[in-house]
């Protein structure tokens, strides 16, 4: 695809399947180790600066709150024009991935981001952890299962209908989940955002899946 002009910046973009344009340069905020006090906002705010207009976040990276943050200083020093200059998407993580916990997972991200809706929203993983894990590896001890991808999928496609999310998602999602998520899905997901994809790993099943399925 050609760069076309998104928000008045020059960047790729590619139209989901729920109508909205999303660029395909974003500015990550996942580290390791976490980022120093007052670090995650600057490197927002300087992305913003330089002309990124999709911000990625999780709830298990932390930095929500930071990109918040951010998002309203950018506002104040008038770096956009307003909130729909910016793309900003954020995920569901394991410990909420409980159908009766999706909804007011996204409503604390919103809550730390100081927004009314995100524009993306995804399953981070197709996994399941009791609600009390919070990090990103279990301890000894912490219970993973399989999730239950029918009745959390639609609570993503109830949050979706309140409009707390324009578009949503998955993350890290095989052939196999998503062809089990799309056999109930009323809903189909805008993307399916993948971790690991380099030249030795290039996935064509799940390439050839959603091409299939329209995604």
């Amino acid at each position: 695809m050609s760069p076309q002009a998104y928000f008045g910046v020059n960047i790729p973009v590619v139209r989901l399947n729920s109508g909205h344009s999303m660029p395909l340069i974003a500015a990550g905020t996942a580290i390791a180790p976490p980022f120093p006090t007052g670090q995650p906002k600057m490197a927002v705010l300087d992305a913003i600066e330089s002309g990124y207009r999709y911000i990625d976040t999780a709830a298990m990276y932390a930095t929500e709150e930071a990109v918040g943050a951010a998002i309203k200083e950018a506002l104040k020093r008038k770096l956009i024009k307003n909130r729909e200059e910016l793309f900003v998407s954020t995920k569901l993580w394991c410990n909420n991935a409980h159908p009766d916990r999706v909804l007011p997972a996204i409503k604390e991200s919103l809550r730390k981001l100081g927004l009314k809706y995100v524009d993306l929203y995804l399953i981070h993983a197709p996994v399941t952890m009791e609600p009390r894990v919070l990090d990103l590896v279990p301890k000894e001890g912490d219970e993973i299962s399989i999730m239950d991808i029918k009745s959390v999928w639609a609570a993503m496609e109830e949050l979706h209908k309140l409009g707390l999310a324009k578009s949503i998602g998955v993350s890290n999602f095989t052939c196999k989940k998503l062809t089990k998520l799309l056999a109930h899905a009323e809903v189909i997901p805008a993307v399916n955002q993948e971790f690991i994809w380099h030249f030795p790993l290039q996935r064509h099943q799940l390439l050839k899946l959603k091409a299939s399925e329209s995604f």
